[in-house]
């Protein structure tokens, strides 16, 4: 009969294949290794679906909660503008910036979902600057690496292995336990990136997905200068809001004068009307400026985007709809649709006419704004016999609330100190903090479960069993003993050279959370073996289960740029080998100087 623990480590070795191999989806891979060992009697079934309660798991949960409620309130935006000025003056300092803004977030709200929104606001940057968005989404993604390693939040692994201590018996590990070490990290990590890695990285994107495409609809719309306006008396080449976007401007009003194709030393007035030619990315990107530096006071079209909640459409009318051969004021457009237009697209052709005058066409795009909730009744016209117009794309735009903004930033700091201080358990603080944010509607019931991911949350509370079977069959202490018995004679450096190095190959392979699970036990095995304390070898396994930088399938936000950035699997090998190996090293002093 085969033994539990050979049975363990044929599906280990299954675990492994299908987490790199990513044929099966990872949380569903994670559910059938969870099965196979209850089926095979090494857990029991209880043991198999004890993950689903475990703290960590719950945490986690919580977390991704907290962080779409701060995200939510727009304040990313915001950041994003400041920084895009600064990639304009300096990209250097821009890049450097940006590295160390997305790694302090990531250290406090999870990676992935800052990652997710900054992907296109990288690319848009990129796009400003004339810098190819391959240079800067890498970076992107190891900088949220870095700020994770930081704290016990940053990352689901690092509350994984908390859990998992707790469960063995051993005190929960505190907030700021790995701080020491990940500031460190983060410092080298960003210097790494800042002066060797961007020369490593690859150029591509030039003529793909970074260059504008050839079929990009270009709309003709207008920007009116409202009072106090920061912009009243610049040259108009020289207003952020025309310079960033390169924009073409073709015409400026005054009263009843008309400025064709003014020169760029015009100096703008208050009430000037300015035509402009550009498509429907740089009007995106002129909402954002609008609705973020407040300080700017003009009009898009009719709109100043003051409203919340409201998104930019994309109206593509039918060969049978009513619209045809009328023009937006002949059908009342603002009161029967309930929404404002900012720019047409007439067929082949730019309109350089006023909006209501333009008689519309089959085949015709008109650009505006509506309020969000009223999308659902622009999606129902689509069903109509004669339906006006398609959607052909929704844009939401998200405002800046202040409000909201200091709530959940405050409950954040409230948990986070609370926890620190031993006051109270980071689970239940998460939960507190949820319960709040629904208790004052600042996020909807519906809003929270969609916001949780939970295809990690199933693959932490299944990759869990992993532990449980080692400790179970005794693999774990096996596989202790064997590292003791040939890194031992070279002391504790080495032993935790050997475990970070074991965990960091693993989860070049499979996914973090996975190797997390299967090394932390032994870690703890190791520990115990040696007659020392557990927390320096777990914090190793932390550090080793996110710092991941060669390949694209070890971390989560490396999947998320991959694509992104028109990547290749060797990029990241060739930028992340030389990262793996420092940290690799400096982990394995700084561990042991800071915690013996």
């Amino acid at each position: 009969m085969i033994s539990a623990s050979v049975i363990t480590l044929i599906i280990i070795g299954l675990a492994i294949v299908l987490f790199a191999t990513e044929k099966i989806p990872v949380d569903l891979s994670a559910i059938i290794i969870m099965l196979l060992l209850v089926f095979t009697g090494v857990i029991s079934a209880e043991e198999g679906v004890a993950g689903f309660s475990n703290k960590a798991t719950i945490t986690v949960a919580f977390m991704f909660i907290l962080s779409e409620a701060l995200l939510k309130s727009g304040a990313l935006q915001v950041l994003t503008q400041r920084l895009s000025r600064k990639f304009k003056n300096n990209i250097n300092v821009g890049l450097i910036l940006m590295m160390i803004l997305i790694a302090i977030i990531s250290a406090f709200i999870n990676n992935t979902p800052v990652v997710a929104m900054f992907i296109p606001v990288v690319i848009q940057l990129g796009h400003r600057a004339k810098v190819d968005p391959s240079k800067m989404l890498i970076p992107l993604s190891f900088a949220s690496i870095f700020g994770g390693m930081c704290t016990l939040i940053g990352t689901s692994t690092n509350i994984l292995v908390s859990g998992i201590a707790e469960k063995e018996g051993l005190a929960s590990i505190g907030m700021f336990e790995m701080s020491k070490i990940g500031i460190i990290l983060l410092v080298v990590g960003v210097l790494y990136m800042s002066f060797i890695g961007k020369k490593l990285l690859p150029e591509r994107n030039q003529k793909t997905n970074f260059s504008p495409d050839e079929n990009t609809r270009t709309y003709i719309t207008q920007i009116q200068i409202l009072e106090n306006s920061s912009i009243i008396g610049q040259p108009i080449m020289e207003t952020d809001l025309v310079k960033d976007l390169d924009i073409d401007v073709i015409e400026v009003r005054r009263g009843t004068t008309k400025i064709d194709q003014p020169a760029g030393d015009f100096v703008l007035f208050e009430g000037d009307l300015i035509k402009l030619r550009c498509d429907v990315e740089k009007i995106k990107a002129l909402k954002d400026e609008v609705k973020i530096v407040v300080k700017d006071v003009i009009q898009i079209g009719d709109s100043n985007f003051k409203d919340k909640k409201t998104s930019i459409v994309e109206l593509v009318i039918t060969s049978n709809s009513p619209l045809i051969d009328k023009n937006l004021k002949q059908v009342d457009f603002r009161r029967r649709y309930r929404a404002i237009p900012l720019a047409i697209k007439h067929r082949d052709e730019i309109v350089n006419q006023d909006l209501y005058e333009v008689d519309i066409k089959a085949g015709d795009v008109i650009l505006a704004e509506v309020k969000s909730h009223y999308l659902e009744q622009f999606k129902a016209y689509e069903t109509q016999k004669n339906s006006p117009f398609l959607l052909l794309s929704e844009d939401l735009i998200t405002s800046f609330d202040k409000k909201n903004f200091w709530i959940v930033l405050g409950l954040l700091f409230l948990m986070v100190t609370s926890a620190s201080l031993g006051w109270i358990d980071i689970m239940i603080g998460a939960i507190s903090c949820v319960a709040i944010l629904a208790l004052f509607k600042i996020m909807k019931m519906k809003e929270i479960y969609q916001s949780v991911n939970w295809s990690i949350v199933f693959l932490l509370a299944c990759a869990l069993s992993l532990g449980t079977a080692m400790t179970n069959t005794g693999l774990d202490l096996q596989i202790g003993e064997y590292i003791i018995n040939y890194l031992g004679d070279w002391g504790v450096i080495a032993v935790i050279s050997g475990l970070y190095l074991s965990t960091s190959l693993l989860t070049e392979l499979m996914s973090n959370n996975a190797s997390a699970a299967l090394m932390a036990p032994i870690a703890i095995a190791v520990a115990s073996s040696m007659g020392l304390d557990a927390l320096p070898f777990l914090i190793t396994i932390m550090i080793a289960a996110s710092a991941t930088f060669m390949t694209p399938i070890g971390y989560q936000t490396n999947t998320m740029v991959y694509a992104s950035g028109n990547y290749k699997f060797k990029d990241f090998f060739k930028v992340g080998v030389g990262l793996n190996l420092i940290f690799w090293i400096l982990t394995s002093f700084l561990v042991p100087y800071f915690y013996f």
